[in-house]
């Protein structure tokens, strides 16, 4: 089975608690705004970001109505688990945008529980609640484009 190798900053670790954290905020992003997933994402251990594309800016109570979601899903204790397919057997509601023109034909899938599914090379954590709290620390509205700028606390 060919599949594609992540570079080592992919898995690293370290940064599993904030990826994993990564997929939860898209999913309520899409949920909630019925938008894409990021597009652009900068996904460090300490601190990370990514973009939105929104046709209006969210309000205040709508950012932290984010923050609650995302801690919601997170407190479920949800397993966060791996498996291959086929990009042909891949299901209806994983978007496949964002995958490199060279990537195989053998797709590896992280589930988060039931609340999100994405094809992904990185590291994740085996369950939400290795996560710790998720907290948007600023977040800026320019040319509908919304950044959120978030970290997690232990």
């Amino acid at each position: 089975m060919e599949i594609n190798q992540p570079t080592a900053k992919f898995q690293d670790m370290s940064i599993a608690p904030m990826h994993t954290a990564e997929h939860i905020l898209n999913q309520t992003m899409v949920r909630m705004f019925e938008c894409e997933r990021s597009r652009n994402a900068h996904i460090e251990r300490k601190k990370s970001k990514c973009d939105y594309q929104l046709p209006t800016e969210p309000t205040q109570e709508q950012i932290a109505e984010i923050e609650t979601r995302v801690n919601d899903v997170i407190a479920r204790e949800l397993p966060v688990t791996i498996e291959f397919c086929k990009r042909s057997e891949v299901p209806a509601e994983v978007d496949l945008g964002k995958l490199p023109a060279d990537a195989s034909d053998t797709l590896r899938l992280v589930r988060v529980g039931d609340y999100d599914v994405c094809a992904c090379i990185g590291a994740h954590v085996e369950n939400t609640n290795e996560i710790g709290t998720f907290r948007i620390i600023s977040h800026t509205w320019e040319n509908g484009t919304l950044r959120l700028r978030f970290k997690l606390i232990k």
